[in-house]
């Protein structure tokens, strides 16, 4: 076994109680190649942001830093700019061959809202070790909104891996010329990088910034909310903006990308020589993804850009991220956007599924 996890083995770890949850875990959970996970019932406001470190438990650390705890069981506000742990109501009994990595989903991360995993005895964030045998929490920060969220609730996944599975460069240029990963020529160092597109077909409209004060979101309020009242618009027609040092951006790749069958991705963020500024919070990409786009070229990759020290003039075709791929261990019963909830597919330049669109 190596490569990352497909759903059927990932259903079969759940028949074998290594995936486990109160209440169970649901046939909507499991994705091509990782598992939801969901929110418990309470969330305790914390000082700062921690990691439980080697031999420490989270529950132990939470009684260091919490503040208040608050009843999520009818709807609570987590309010921009605090921090707070969520106990996930899954739980991990790993085997010694199996390791983990969880990541935002989609949606969380086109709002901003910063969502990382930690674990009893965790040394980083959302990185879970092989045989790791525990409960899982959720630390959220909203960044740009306030949202209301309510127990049951899934911001981030969860995938999981036998072995290294990451392709070399080598690897990744002979499977593009099996199968075109990108619609443009392949930039291939150490992963597949891609660009910003600042220089749309049609229009100016080049992406949306967040708006500073706004209106609390309910995470279940699928397409409920009017995009201006939360996001300015950015325009350009010379193929370039200034991203604002702290401001929140949704801008779309250049590139159309293409995920075969037999392989998932993940986007790491560029060279900090580039620029300072990071883009893609939520990184997963599934077996699937751009597989069966209008016309078979792919789906664009939604780039949310925060930029850090100083303002930054981000130009058309700049290279700001890249892909990493891995091989599957098994192909998946389903892939993404076939047939199942898969919001992104064929997309382009889209804020989350909570806005109404345009």
């Amino acid at each position: 076994m190596t490569g990352v996890l497909a759903s059927q083995q990932l259903r079969a770890m759940i028949l074998d109680g290594r995936l486990s949850a109160q209440p169970s875990i649901t046939d909507e959970q499991v994705q091509p190649a990782s598992l939801d996970l969901r929110l418990g019932t309470t969330a305790y406001r914390v000082r700062a942001s921690f990691l439980a470190g080697a031999g420490a438990k989270v529950e132990d650390r939470l009684k260091e830093f919490e503040m208040h705890r608050i009843d999520l069981s009818d709807g609570a506000v987590l309010e921009k700019g605090c921090v707070y742990v969520v106990p996930l109501m899954e739980q991990l009994d790993l085997p010694s061959n199996i390791h983990a990595v969880a990541n935002a989903k989609s949606s969380t991360g086109r709002l901003d809202l910063l969502t990382r995993t930690i674990t009893d005895g965790g040394e980083e964030f959302d990185r879970i070790p092989a045989g790791y045998a525990g409960p899982l929490y959720a630390e959220i920060c909203p960044r740009s909104f306030s949202v209301l969220v309510r127990p049951g609730m899934r911001l981030n996944q969860i995938r999981f891996r036998s072995g290294q599975a990451v392709l070399n460069d080598a690897a990744l240029s002979a499977l593009h010329a099996e199968s075109p990963l990108v619609d443009a020529p392949p930039v291939i160092s150490d992963g597949l990088g891609f660009s910003v597109d600042l220089k749309p077909e049609a229009g100016t409209l080049v992406g949306y910034r967040a708006k500073p004060h706004t209106g609390v979101i309910d995470l279940d309020n699928i397409a409920g909310y009017d995009a201006a009242e939360y996001w300015e618009q950015v325009h350009s027609d010379t193929g370039r903006i200034i991203l604002d040092p702290g401001a929140f951006y949704i801008l779309v790749s250049r590139e159309a990308v293409h995920i075969p069958p037999a392989y998932a991705a993940e986007m790491a963020p560029y060279l900090a020589m580039v620029g300072e500024f990071r883009v893609h919070y939520a990184g997963f990409f599934d077996p699937g993804f751009g597989h069966d786009a209008a016309g078979g070229a792919g789906s664009r990759g939604v780039l949310e850009v925060r930029c850090h020290e100083a303002p930054f003039v981000l130009e058309h075709g700049q290279i700001v991220g890249r892909l990493v791929y891995e091989q599957m261990d098994e192909v998946p019963e389903q892939l993404y956007g076939a047939g199942i909830a898969s919001n992104y597919q064929g997309q382009g330049l889209k804020l989350s599924k909570h806005f109404r669109a345009a």
